[in-house]
């Protein structure tokens, strides 16, 4: 019995350290040197399934090490009769939570305008708004979605969240439904995604849904690209609609060099890098699924693929 790594290369010593520090006696091999094909029974994938995993007749689970899984439910190499894990441990928590703390706090600050005037040289004293004045909507309350909310109430911003059902969380209001989402949205200064992609979230961030935040309001966006219509986000920065959009995600990644988010004022594009697993901090829940996939039981956070997430 083996556990086949197949992420990326560059991070396979510091998983394997890590896997090894609690679990010495666990066997992994390393994408192509998988060795025999029948002692592979788990394997470690990222951002896509290296070739076939079909080819592994005794493979019993697959654990990713992101959070997001859609990208592997469209490999046609990953066998769909096999459970998936997604990854979502702590250090990818805190990861995300810091990248949406960072920008609401930077727009609630005027850090635009700051440094705006810095480069023109001026002594622009601004007066900070107090964070109750200012509310922020959360589009997803999973694991990341309240964490970053909570966060933000703790720092007294009004914080609703949409999500597939109600949620309780201390600190935010919970809607849900198409009926939900326009309540969630209405008067909302920031809009927050961190949705699942799914059939009913993809383009979800169009000019419907920028309609009914406060003019010039703000658009974090770090869950998946193809929750944006991209020309709607366009349409609604040079109308004033929005007036800024910071966007870690996007259709096309890496993001082609003539794309015009590269150089719109509004836009503040980072490399997808919001949230990652760090080498290493989920070891703990990989040797946990190994252990259950090897018991024929449930994984931590096993991906519903009627859901896809």
């Amino acid at each position: 019995m083996a556990i086949l790594y197949a992420d990326d290369p560059a991070d396979a010593a510091a998983w394997a350290a890590a896997i090894h520090a609690l679990e010495p006696q666990l066997e992994l091999r390393f994408w192509p040197d998988s060795g025999a094909a029948a002692e592979i029974d788990f394997a470690i994938v990222g951002g896509r399934a290296p070739g076939d995993l079909r080819a592994f007749p005794n493979l019993k689970a697959i654990q990713s090490t992101w959070a997001g899984v859609n990208h592997l439910l469209m490999d046609a190499n990953l066998p769909s009769d096999r459970p998936l894990a997604r990854m979502v441990d702590q250090g990818l928590t805190v990861s995300m939570t810091e990248f949406v703390v960072l920008h609401v706090l930077d727009s609630a600050r005027e850090g635009p305008r700051l440094r705006a005037a810095q480069r023109a040289r001026q002594w622009l004293e601004l007066n900070p708004v107090s964070p109750r004045t200012i509310t922020v909507a959360i589009l997803g309350l999973g694991t990341l979605g309240a964490d970053a909310g909570t966060r933000l109430a703790g720092l007294g911003f009004n914080v609703r969240g949409w999500s597939r059902s109600r949620k309780e969380i201390a600190g935010i209001q919970s809607f849900a439904g198409s009926d939900g989402l326009r309540d969630c949205l209405a008067g909302a200064h920031i809009l927050v995604c961190l949705l699942p992609l799914t059939e009913g979230t993809r383009g979800i961030l169009n000019g419907a849904t920028f309609a009914p935040l406060a003019r010039g309001a703000v658009l974090v966006h770090a869950a998946r690209g193809a929750h944006l219509v991209e020309a709607d986000l366009l349409a609604a920065l040079d109308s004033g609609g929005l007036s800024r959009a910071i966007l870690d995600v996007f259709a096309a990644e890496p993001l082609p060099g003539d794309h015009p988010f590269w150089k719109h004022p509004q836009v503040t594009v980072t490399p997808h890098v919001a949230a990652i697993t760090r080498p290493g901090t989920g070891a703990a829940d990989i040797i946990e699924n190994y252990r259950r996939a090897l018991a024929g039981e449930a994984l931590i956070n096993q991906v519903d693929r009627t859901k896809g997430y």
